[in-house]
Order: C-alpha cells, then sequence, then structure tokens
C-alpha cells in the first residue's frame, strides 16, 4: 500500500462521515502553516518553529501534565531543570512539525550529512538471516526519520502508527512521509495486517511509548505503564529479530539514527511470562534513551494516568 492508499483511513472518515468544521478549521490552519514552513529552508523552518513552540508551549495548560510526568519519572531532577526539558521538549516538537513538508528532502541513503547513521550492519544481519523483523522505536527527536530510512533502504516494511484524530490533517502528513513502505493505522485492522505481513516476510516498524487505555501493565520509569503487548506476541510467535531504533537530534534539523543489537527472546515455554519479560526489555530500552536525552521526549502522553 502505498502512501496515497495510506491515507486511506482518514478519506474513508471524510467521505462517509460528515467533517466538523472544528476540524475543517484546524485542517486550513495547519495548511497555512507547512505551506509557510516549506517556502524556507529545512534548518530555518526547523529554527523558527522551535523557537515558537518552546516560547508558547510552557504557558499552555497541557504543560502541567509533562510536568507531572517529569515528577513521576524523574522526581531527583529540580524544578528548574524539569521546566528547562519542558522548553527542550517544546522547541522539539515545533521542530518536528516544521520538519513535516521536508520530509521527502532528507536523505539517509545514500549518506548524507544532515542524518548520521549507526548499527545499520544489524539491519543488514537480520536480513541475511532471512527472518522477519521487528523494529520499534520512541517520539524521540523526530522520530519520522527512523521510518523515512527503512523506505530508502529498500525494506518490505510496514509501519503500525496512530492516526491523527483530524483526519484532514491525517492525509496531509501521509502525503509528506512519501511513498515508501505500507503504513497501518492503529484499529480493529492493524493486528491482522501486520500477521499478514510478516507471513509474507515483511519487517514492521512501530512506535510503542504511546499512552494506552488498555494492554498489559509493565514498569516504566519504576512504576506501571499500560503497554502494548503486540510487539512482543508477534516476535515470539514468528521468532522476528527485535531491533530498537531511536533517532536523536543532534543540533538544529540534523540527527543521528542508531540501530542497536536485536535483543534476546525469552523462550521459558511459559508464553505470557515471555510477552511480559520482553515488553518489560524494551520499555528498560526506552526509558535509557529518554534518560540521555529528556527534553527530546514527548512528555505529552498520559502514561501514568494515576
Amino acid at each position: 500500500m502505498k502512501t496515497g492508499d495510506a491515507a486511506a483511513p482518514a478519506e474513508v472518515v471524510a467521505a462517509t462521515a460528515p467533517v466538523s468544521w472544528q476540524y475543517r478549521l484546524e485542517a486550513c490552519g495547519a495548511a497555512v502553516f507547512f505551506a509557510a514552513m516549506r517556502m524556507l529552508p529545512l534548518s530555518a523552518a526547523s529554527a523558527l518553529s522551535g523557537a515558537i513552540a518552546r516560547s508558547i508551549g510552557p504557558r499552555l495548560g497541557i504543560s502541567k501534565r509533562a510536568h507531572r510526568n517529569l515528577q513521576a519519572a524523574l522526581p531527583e531532577l529540580s524544578r528548574s531543570v524539569h521546566a528547562a526539558i519542558v522548553r527542550g521538549m517544546w522547541d522539539n516538537l515545533g521542530r518536528v512539525v516544521a520538519e513535516y513538508p521536508h520530509l521527502r528532502d532528507i536523505r539517509i541513503f545514500p549518506a548524507s550529512p544532515r542524518v548520521e547513521l549507526r548499527g545499520i550492519e544489524h539491519l543488514r544481519r537480520a536480513e541475511a538471516d532471512g527472518r522477519s523483523a521487528i523494529l520499534f522505536s520512541a517520539h524521540l527527536g523526530n522520530w519520522e526519520i527512523a521510518a523515512l530510512a527503512a523506505g530508502q533502504y529498500g525494506l518490505d516494511m510496514v509501519q503500525i502508527y496512530r492516526a491523527a484524530n483530524n483526519p484532514l490533517v491525517d492525509r496531509m502528513i501521509a502525503r509528506f512521509r512519501g511513498d515508501d513502505g505500507e503504513l497501518i493505522p492503529k484499529g480493529a485492522l492493524a493486528s491482522r495486517r501486520a500477521l499478514a505481513a510478516l507471513r509474507r516476510g515483511a519487517h514492521l516498524s512501530m512506535l510503542i511509548d504511546q499512552k494506552l487505555n488498555d494492554g498489559i501493565p509493565v514498569p516504566f520509569f519504576g512504576r506501571p505503564a499500560m503497554t502494548a503487548p503486540a510487539l512482543a506476541v508477534l516476535a515470539l510467535r514468528f521468532g522476528c529479530s527485535v531491533l530498537p531504533v531511536h533517532v536523536m537530534r543532534l543540533r538544529g534539523a540534523k540527527f543521528r539514527l542508531i540501530i542497536e543489537p536485536p535483543m534476546s527472546l525469552p523462550g521459558s515455554g511459559d508464553r505470557e511470562a515471555d510477552v511480559a519479560t520482553l515488553m518489560a526489555a524494551v520499555n528498560r530500552k526506552v526509558e535509557g534513551w529518554i534518560r540521555h536525552n529528556p527534553e527530546q521526549w514527548f512528555w505529552l502522553h498520559s502514561r501514568w494516568p494515576d
């Protein structure tokens, strides 16, 4: 399925249900913003949007959630450090949004001075083994870079993603992502399509740090957080290589994409226990990334609703 198809869920919603005026107004505003950012060079657009976001974002009510999350996850840090992390988070988010209309111009293959790639040998080794791989990442740096790299590398990659609440904005973002790879929005059909992809030998990519109302409780920063078990369930069923992948923003609109060695799959024979063990290891990996660059993570998710 190409990007035009990836937008299909949003198109179906737009075609079968009335689109609210709020969504239309939001989409108009987003279109104007994206057009303006597209007119600027990538680095300038990223810097401008980052400056606007870090000036306005910390004053918004939703930033209180980021402070609560920081207090829960990193209580050893002072309030002033928490405030600096929240400003950095907004700067990163502003940059990510402005970088969307430039995604097709960011090249990872062949090598580019804008994206430093590390660990590609782990992906090549997984390919040589002839097994499907599941690549997991988190909302760090510009997380879209990882999916962009997979498409440019030529992998038969299926990305499971959370569609934007506004279907019109979701279509815009789908177009920015380009035509490489298959996109599956989370929902009722995602599991079946992910199974079909693995059966044909394709690879999966997913962000696993988002808020969930269901799933299984798995430790995250020392507290239980509802976590989707799909990664572990699929990896254990198909014997997939599980590759941790994350993106660091180095400076401005320059990045480091890191592919780490595959994680060990537990094999106790107790499938439920093995799923919990693997997801705990996955959460520890993500936690380590966040501790290293806390200002680049999306602290606005309700990861600990209590």
